[in-house]
């Protein structure tokens, strides 16, 4: 069974990938330079509510994407966003499958995972790399989003973010202890106030493989890039793995 990381916290989902995309976009931009669209489909896993969508679509024009995305709330604002915009309802097919059972197109010109591979077992993703470098063709870009946290260690409470939206306050606190190994163990929390007073909060908790770029490269048998470094939590660490 695929574990669900998202439903509980989604309505809330849309001021982090707000954020996300401004400090993503450039990076994914530069990363997506160059390819050859001719090849197949562009493929993101993991497409959350669509921001990244978005930013693939503006950097290689004319592309279709198949972005996959098997929280159903995640799901329902990206199909949402797809649906409201001409040229992505034209391009962008959403799918519900997650990594694990991603049925692939035979031909794949680029692929797109941010906010996955830490969620992934070991054996999971070498069935992934498998898949792909069958699908790539030769310097064809796997973008990868990884944590951003740095070296894994335990991470004290911290807000992320702060925003209001009416007469209300949104706080989205997180923290992190490491498990075994590499695997650190996130906790999230959003706080609603209204009028100074907390009215409503929700916790969620999951784990994440910490993971570098080197490590996933000789995993995935490709070679890598870092693209935008990251740590600290919050940070964009983007690299480039491509057979």
């Amino acid at each position: 069974m695929v574990a669900d990381y998202y439903t509980a916290s989604a309505e809330f989902y849309e001021m982090v990938a707000a954020r996300h995309v401004r400090t993503s976009a450039g990076p994914l931009t530069t990363a997506l330079a160059g390819v050859d669209t001719a090849h197949g489909p562009v493929v993101e896993i993991g497409a959350g509510t669509g921001r990244i969508t978005e930013v693939i679509a503006g950097a290689l024009p004319g592309a279709p994407i198949i972005a996959a995305e098997p929280s159903t709330p995640m799901r329902a604002m990206l199909t949402s966003r797809v649906f409201g915009d001409p040229d992505l309802r034209r391009r962008v097919t959403v799918v519900a499958d997650p990594a694990q059972r991603l049925q692939l197109p035979a031909r794949v010109s680029a692929v797109v995972i941010f906010g996955v591979v830490g969620h992934l077992t070991r054996d999971e993703r070498l069935a992934l790399w498998r898949e792909l470098r069958g699908r790539l063709p030769a310097g064809a870009p796997v973008v990868v989003e990884l944590m951003g946290a740095g070296a894994t260690r335990t991470i004290p409470p911290f807000r992320m973010l702060r925003e209001t939206i009416g007469e209300q306050t949104y706080e989205w606190w997180t923290e992190a202890e490491p498990v075994s190994g590499e695997v650190m163990r996130w906790r999230t929390s959003w706080k609603v106030f209204r009028d100074g007073r907390q009215v409503r909060s929700t916790t969620d908790a999951y784990t994440w493989e910490n993971l570098t770029l080197e490590q996933l490269a000789a995993e995935a048998g490709m070679s890598s890039r870092m693209i935008s470094a990251g740590g600290v939590p919050g940070s964009p660490e983007i690299g480039l793995l491509h057979p």
